[in-house]
C-alpha cells in the first residue's frame, strides 16, 4: 500500500510539474505564446470592426512614418513605429496588449491621436513585433524599457524646445499595466498622464483568472512553480510587479479604461487599481465592452473621455 500511494504520489507530481511546464511555455515564451489563441481567450469578435479597422488603416499607413530602435538596460533592440504627426510638442507613447504589437493595437486611435496633432510613437514590447527577446516582460520589464523609450521621444523635440514636450502614455492590456507601472517610476516632468486600457493587476492575477474561469483548474501549484521558473529565466516573479500596488507611488495623472464585459481581465482588477492610484484620477467603465473593445464599442465617449482627460493635463 505504501508503494502504491508513492506511486501514484510520484505520477501525480510528475503530472503537475508537466502541466506547470506547458503553461509556462506556452505563456511565457515568445515562441510559444500564439495570438490566435490570446484573441480567442479574450472572447472579443473582432470581425465586425474589419470595415473601420481596414479604412483607418490605410489611412494610418499614408501618414509619414518611420522604424526607430532603442537598446534596453539588459541589451536587447526593441522597436518603434514613429509617425511625427505635425512636429508640435505633443507626443504620445502607446503600448500593445499581450502577442499583439504596436501597429495592430493602435489603428483606431491613430485617428484621433495624429488629427490632434500628436507625435505618436506605437512601441512593440520585448519579446513581440520587431523587439528582441525571448520571455514576455508583463509591464515588469517593460516599464523600464518605457523611460528609455520616453527619453527617446524627448530627443526628438524641436531644437530647444524639450522642454515644452507634453507626453502621454496610453497602454492597452498588457501596455496598461506596462504605463500604471510606469507612472510609479521617477519620471521627466515633460510626462503629464497615462491612459490605461483594460489592465491586469499582476501576471499572477490574471494567470489565476484564465486557469479558474477558462481552464477549471487550481492555480496552485502550477503559478508557484512558474513563478520560481520565471525569476530564474527571465529576472521577474508573476507579482513581483503589481499595478496595484505601483500606483501607489504615481504622482501624474491617471484614466482608466475598461469594458464592463471584459471576461479575460474582469473589471474588478481596474477597481482595484483606481483606487490604489494615489494621483489625480478619472476613469471611463464601457459598458457592454469586451477586453480591449471600449474604443470600438463607443468610440464617442472614449474619445470623449480623452478630450476631457487631455484638456485637464495639456496647454
Amino acid at each position: 500500500m505504501i508503494k502504491g500511494a508513492a506511486a501514484v504520489l510520484g505520477i501525480c507530481t510528475a503530472a503537475e510539474l508537466a502541466g506547470s511546464a506547458y503553461f509556462y511555455r506556452r505563456t511565457m515564451k515568445r515562441s510559444r505564446a500564439k495570438r490566435e489563441r490570446t484573441i480567442k481567450m479574450s472572447g472579443t469578435d473582432w470581425a465586425q470592426y474589419f470595415p473601420l479597422m481596414e479604412e483607418r488603416k490605410k489611412w494610418m499607413m499614408e501618414q509619414p512614418h518611420r522604424d526607430v530602435w532603442i537598446t534596453s538596460g539588459d541589451g536587447l533592440k526593441l522597436h518603434g513605429t514613429y509617425f511625427e504627426g505635425e512636429k508640435g510638442t505633443r507626443a504620445v507613447i502607446c503600448f500593445h496588449g499581450y502577442t499583439s504589437d504596436g501597429m495592430s493595437d493602435y489603428i483606431g486611435l491613430s485617428d484621433y491621436y495624429l488629427k490632434h496633432g500628436y507625435r505618436m510613437l506605437l512601441v512593440d514590447e520585448r519579446a513581440h513585433g520587431q523587439s528582441e527577446g525571448e520571455y514576455i516582460g508583463f509591464g515588469c520589464k517593460d516599464r523600464l524599457d518605457a523611460v528609455r523609450w520616453i527619453h527617446w521621444m524627448l530627443d526628438q523635440a524641436p531644437q530647444g524646445q524639450q522642454r515644452d514636450m507634453e507626453i502621454l502614455l496610453h497602454g492597452t492590456s498588457m501596455g496598461g499595466a506596462t504605463v500604471l507601472m510606469t507612472a510609479g517610476l521617477d519620471l521627466p516632468v515633460q510626462v503629464k498622464g497615462v491612459v490605461s486600457d483594460c489592465a491586469f493587476t499582476s501576471p499572477k492575477e490574471v494567470f489565476t483568472h484564465v486557469l479558474h474561469t477558462m481552464y477549471h483548474l487550481p492555480a496552485f501549484p502550477m503559478i508557484q512553480i512558474a513563478d520560481r521558473v520565471n525569476r530564474k529565466r527571465a529576472g521577474y516573479g508573476l507579482d513581483e510587479c503589481n499595478a496595484a500596488r505601483e500606483v501607489r507611488k504615481a504622482v501624474i495623472p491617471a484614466l482608466l479604461i475598461h469594458g464592463s464585459a471584459d471576461t479575460f481581465v474582469p473589471c474588478r482588477m481596474c477597481e482595484e487599481i483606481y483606487q490604489n492610484y494615489a494621483g489625480p484620477k478619472t476613469k471611463l467603465i464601457v459598458q457592454g465592452a469586451g477586453h480591449a473593445e471600449s474604443y470600438y464599442k463607443n468610440r464617442a465617449a472614449y474619445e470623449k473621455a480623452l478630450d476631457t482627460f487631455t484638456g485637464g493635463i495639456l496647454k
